[in-house]
């Protein structure tokens, strides 16, 4: 599709071509966008429809409509500031430098900029700065065919109207109506009669994450915001908490890769920021290596007197970060979906501690055979089973530890993940490893 569009292009069909991309849909047309340069995106923009161009805006990555931006007239860009909604055009201030952000506020009327300033003071990454202000209001005294006549009015410029929101005086929130709802009952009955009552909201504070769970947990399509008078605000939609949800994720996934979370995509993030996102972290875990070392030197003598110890050793350190990282992204994963909480820690303890000695139990038994037949030596067989069992029990026990201590220290449990997890699992390894051996095999 791509190759037709910059075929028609390059030949100057613009008719034809602008028939085209009235067939596609705006999600696809802001990745084919991304991919045009210069003169061919701009004129790409300008060929789609009014409405069609406006929904294609709201797509795009935030430098290409920052390119889009200084590309438009004052006139074309309010166009695109007064059909956006205002959520958008929150985001979209928030992504641009000064000069483009001056132009996007000489371009919406005193109303629309007191209501965005309103929505910019909003503490960052709470439910007030993603929330959107068009929604449908109704009147519990109205009636259905009322309600109707309401949402057709006023429904054009909401972001939904698949949900309704019911008001009393002083914009308190005492209830919700679908168009289901509204559609199944009698053109006479009141919305008081059908509203459902018992409703869940989130608060202009409330994190963003928080925020996004309750989407996943109810299957809502959209939440209402209230203040703490629970005077309504305004609603989120599920795609900007399907959004929250995708960063959140993505920022735990780098976290858990030892990485300082980045704010772009991976091809628009430069390659010395790249490094150092990720060089601290390596450079930590690096020095705590040393650590490793150092106690590896401490058991030189083991290592003179039964030499086949050192061959071992690798396979102890590479089993133990290994069943730290899965209980820790067990821990972690269960920690971010809500289902393990720091009151169930014993719980998890426990469970863990079974796991490890059965896995534990398992392995030791099946290495030490190998041993057996191989090498044929009992003391270094009980040695390595010995050691594989209590390794086995203190790394999963410190990958369902950890996270919890980080949560409940108010940090991220997802730094608690595999590269830190295997660094402490190894200094605890040679430990428990050469002591072991020293006791087994009396050596001094």
């Amino acid at each position: 599709m791509l190759r037709k569009i910059q075929m028609l292009l390059q030949q100057k069909k613009f008719i034809q071509l602008h028939e085209l991309l009235e067939t596609l849909n705006e999600a696809d047309l802001a990745v084919y966008m991304d991919e045009l340069e210069g003169k061919d995106m701009i004129l790409f923009y300008r060929l789609l429809s009014k409405e069609k161009a406006v929904d294609t805006f709201a797509y795009l990555e935030p430098d290409v409509q920052e390119r889009l931006i200084q590309a438009l007239t004052d006139s074309e860009l309010k166009e695109v500031t007064d059909q956006l909604y205002m959520d958008d055009v929150v985001d979209l201030i928030e992504e641009m430098p000064a000069n483009v952000v001056k132009r996007i506020l000489r371009s919406v009327d005193s109303g629309q900029r007191k209501v965005i300033n309103e929505l910019l003071n909003y503490p960052p990454d709470s439910a007030g700065s993603m929330m959107t202000i068009e929604f449908v209001a109704l009147k519990e005294h109205q009636s259905v065919a009322e309600a109707f006549a309401t949402i057709r009015k006023h429904g054009p410029n909401k972001e939904t109207i698949y949900t309704c929101y019911v008001l009393a005086p002083g914009r308190r929130l005492i209830g919700i109506v679908t168009v289901k709802d509204l559609l199944l009952s009698p053109e006479d009955a009141k919305i008081s009669d059908i509203m459902e009552t018992s409703i869940i909201s989130a608060y202009t504070t409330d994190d963003q994450e928080t925020v996004a769970k309750k989407f996943d947990k109810y299957d809502f399509l959209a939440l209402p915001v209230v203040d703490h008078e629970n005077r309504m605000v305004g609603i989120i939609t599920i795609d900007d908490a399907l959004d929250v949800l995708q960063e959140e994720n993505t920022e735990d996934f780098e976290k858990m890769a030892a990485m300082a979370p980045s704010e772009d995509t991976y091809f628009k993030t430069g390659v010395f920021m790249h490094a150092r996102k990720r060089i601290m972290w390596l450079l930590v875990l690096m020095l705590s290596s040393t650590v490793t070392g150092m106690l590896t030197m401490r058991y030189e003598h083991a290592f003179e007197a039964v030499p086949l110890l050192i061959a071992f050793y690798p396979m102890l350190m590479g089993t133990g970060g290994n069943c730290g990282s899965q209980s820790s992204t067990m821990i972690i994963r269960g920690m971010a979906m809500d289902e393990i909480h720091l009151k169930d820690f014993f719980k998890v303890l426990w469970k863990e501690a079974r796991v490890a000695v059965i896995v534990g139990t398992a392995l030791a038994a099946l290495t030490g055979i190998r041993i057996l037949l191989q090498y044929t030596d009992a003391p270094l067989a009980l040695t390595v089973g010995l050691a594989l069992v209590a390794t086995v029990l203190i790394s999963k026990i410190l990958g369902c530890v950890l996270p919890m201590l980080a949560k409940r220290l108010k940090l991220d449990p997802a730094i608690m993940a595999a590269p830190l997890i295997s660094t402490i699992v190894d200094m605890c390894s040679i430990f428990i490893y050469f002591n072991i051996a020293t006791w087994i095999m009396h050596l001094s």
